[in-house]
């Protein structure tokens, strides 16, 4: 039967305590996480945030009664204990922090009971994600989720007392904002009060940092919430945390230089991981020609390789007749993999042509020097050794190829150097390789609008040296942009804004807003730009994938509290949910049925 706490006070948190306590009396509270009969004596794992703390129930400490009521203890139901600390008269258990002492029980309190619970709370849980996540109340008692919330709330700490010293004020932005679509889908919010009208939901405080900016705020940050409605994965969530930063009178170095100083106290402070600095720099042109990708991992080798000289009046059509196409041959090279299974090479193939190729070309080069290949008849032994000596390869390693477009190439051979790097085992999962990520374009081709788009936003600063190709040459321009990348995940993004209301026109043009639409989507930050904006830049991190790298997570859930599953809804709550037709009355909405939506 439950008990009140009656003026009790818990004087420690369990795993607080150590042989320095030996001999206090002291009270601790917390959960059953086991109970052990050995019949004259009984033992319960006390568990809270901190950690586990062995009790020990014996009936001359708590008397006749109060053991029969210790026996009656099970899993998650809460107890207050007051008791002497001694040292374990039992084996030391040198996987806790307190095992090497215990709590002789004088006294106790059954706080709650609790009924058994649909699994056990344990770290590394095996039960299914959909079952957690509808009991998360439980699934957050977990040693290991615990462990990453704290370290959050670390690194949320760490992070506000860094800036601040940097002199960055924290300043809170609109979460209800206007809808300026460009980008992912807004959350949309309808007005009670102005009918027929939504706000939206922040996608980033992108707009409103540039406004701080405008008012001289000099230097801002936020642990910002933001929300898109879009599909979900590993890393993504439809609402999510941002540690956004704005800074005046600054140039992109400006802003790389004070991030990696922050970087390396967050990776210090929290996890004892030394980072060296200046952090390594590589262009975006690069990132794509070697690794295939804008966020390249780089703790394993096999780059790209071009071979389409070597390749380019050969007999195979399949590569000719891509480079006629103004396309590209480009390879990995797998090393010591000549004797990969014909049926993983089919799968390998079949992976490629789902990214959009036409096929993959394989040239195995046997131990002995000879070839297989499914391409070899087409060429001859000199064109073979030329792509072999162009390819580095070496007796026992297997080439990959492929022949298409600049982005059909980078996307098969990023893909597949990451899917061989994991299923080959070349990545050291305990290495943390950072690297900025620079000089984008600035503008990105949508065949769905048929209108260049911002790569990043309509507000980032072209490369002063590509100015003069805004309106020539748009795909050409570069950004002073940069992405900062860890282990092939991207942790964040900023870039050089625009402050020159001629540049800024230009870009809207390119991006097919007439002076009227850019108006309409974002006048009120136009016109504050009419009244003397400092050059400004900024930069936002992505802080739940930051915390899932840095306890290497498998997924942002496993850092988030409350975290919704693919489809976007919360298992726990059973939001989203219909609402009464009251409420959706005042707001002037209806719900059609999806007949009369056909």
């Amino acid at each position: 039967m439950s008990e009140s706490m009656q003026g009790l006070k818990r004087s420690h948190r369990c795993a607080e305590l150590s042989n320095s306590n030996i001999g206090n009396e002291v009270t601790v509270m917390g959960w059953v996480q086991k109970r052990r009969n050995l019949g004259s004596l009984i033992f319960v794992d006390l568990r809270d945030r901190s950690g586990l703390l062995q009790i020990v129930f014996d009936e001359n400490s708590v008397g006749k009664e109060g053991f029969e009521k210790a026996g009656t203890l099970r899993s998650e139901f809460v107890l207050a204990v007051t008791g002497e600390v001694v040292k374990r008269s039992g084996a030391v258990n040198t996987n806790l922090k307190t095992g090497e002492i215990e709590v002789i029980a004088k006294s106790f309190r059954i706080l709650s009971e609790s009924e058994t619970p649909p699994f056990p709370i344990e770290a590394n849980s095996q039960t299914k994600d959909e079952i957690r996540l509808k009991y998360r109340f439980l699934d957050l008692r977990r040693p290991d989720i615990q462990r990453n919330l704290i370290l959050r709330s670390k690194a949320a700490t760490v992070i506000r007392n860094f800036l601040t010293e940097e002199g960055f004020l924290e300043i809170e932005t609109p979460i209800l904002m206007k809808s300026t679509p460009e980008g992912a889908r807004d959350y949309l919010v309808p007005s009670r009060v102005h009918h027929g009208k939504f706000y939206a939901l922040p996608q980033s405080p992108q707009l409103f940092k540039q406004l701080l900016m405008c008012s001289g705020y000099d230097r801002y940050f936020q642990i910002a919430k933001c929300f898109r409605d879009e599909d979900l994965r590993a890393d993504r969530q439809p609402e999510f945390t941002q540690v956004d930063m704005e800074l005046s009178f600054v140039n992109d170095e400006d802003v790389m230089e004070v991030n990696e100083r922050l970087i390396q106290k967050l990776f210090k402070d929290l996890i004892d991981v030394d980072v060296e600095l200046p952090l390594q720099r590589m262009k975006w042109i690069d990132a794509m020609n070697q690794y295939g990708s804008d966020k390249p991992d780089t703790r394993f080798e096999m780059k790209i390789i071009d071979v389409s000289e070597v390749v380019k009046n050969c007999g195979f059509g399949v590569f000719t007749s891509a480079l006629e196409n103004n396309g590209y041959v480009r390879g990995l090279n797998v090393k010591g993999q000549a004797g990969m299974p014909r049926k993983k090479i089919d799968a390998l193939v079949k992976d490629a042509k789902e990214l959009g190729a036409k096929g993959l070309a394989y040239l195995c080069v046997n131990e002995d020097g000879s070839y297989k290949s499914s391409f070899a008849k087409f060429m001859a032994d000199e064109e073979l050794k030329a792509i072999c000596q162009a390819m580095n390869a070496e007796n026992g390693d297997l080439l990959l190829f492929a022949a298409d477009s600049f982005k059909v190439v980078c996307d098969v051979l990023g893909t597949l150097r990451l899917k061989l790097a994991k299923t080959l085992d070349l990545i050291d999962e305990n290495k943390f390789n950072f690297l900025w990520v620079t000089e984008f374009p600035l503008l990105e081709w949508s065949e769905e609008e048929n209108r260049y788009t911002a790569m990043h936003h309509p507000f980032t600063m072209p490369m002063e040296e590509d100015l003069d190709k805004i309106e020539t040459d748009p795909g050409a321009v570069r950004a002073i942009a940069y992405d900062i990348v860890l282990n092939g995940v991207e942790l964040g993004g900023g870039s050089v804004r625009i402050h020159q209301n001629d540049i800024q026109e230009k870009m809207f043009e390119t991006l097919g807003f007439t002076k009227e639409d850019a108006h309409e989507r974002f006048g009120f930050l136009l016109n504050a730009f009419k009244y003397g904006v400092p050059p400004h830049a900024g930069l936002a991190y992505g802080f739940d994938r930051l915390i899932m790298l840095m306890v290497k997570a498998d997924s942002i859930r496993d850092v988030m509290a409350f975290p919704k599953v693919k489809d976007a809804s919360c298992l726990m709550t059973k939001a989203p949910d219909v609402v009464d037709a009251e409420q959706l009355k005042e707001l002037g909405i209806e719900i059609l049925d999806e007949e009369s939506e056909e």
